[in-house]
């Protein structure tokens, strides 16, 4: 008999830390995601800082070759949207004279309630 009681009081002083470690757990989780949270947000912060001259330095170079590629394009709306064909090619139609919608002269004619 002493041994089980000598085993319950044993297991009671065991698992009494445990049910309080479980209160705590929650707690403690939403700390922890809390502050990895405020990490990753500082690290995304950090990158962007870091990574935001090289950005506006590469849009400065891209610049003239997008103004180029504008021109050659002309106008967007007079192309279909790209085909993609079974053996990876994709085309970009013209669409027709007929095709091609003249954008309205008012542009508060397109609204209607």
């Amino acid at each position: 008999m002493t041994r089980i009681a000598a085993l319950m009081i044993a297991a009671l002083v065991a698992f009494t830390p445990a049910a309080a470690q479980q209160a705590d757990e929650g707690a403690d989780m939403r700390e922890g995601l809390d502050l990895l949270g405020e990490g990753m947000r500082l690290l995304f912060k950090g990158l962007g800082d870091e990574i935001e001259p090289q950005l506006k330095d590469l849009a400065d170079r891209m610049q003239p070759a997008m103004t180029r590629l504008m021109e050659l394009i002309d106008d967007i709306d007079a192309y279909h949207p790209p085909e993609k064909l079974p053996n990876g090619d994709i085309i970009l139609r013209r669409k027709t004279p007929d095709e091609e919608v003249a954008p309205p002269a008012d542009p508060q004619a397109e609204i209607e309630i």
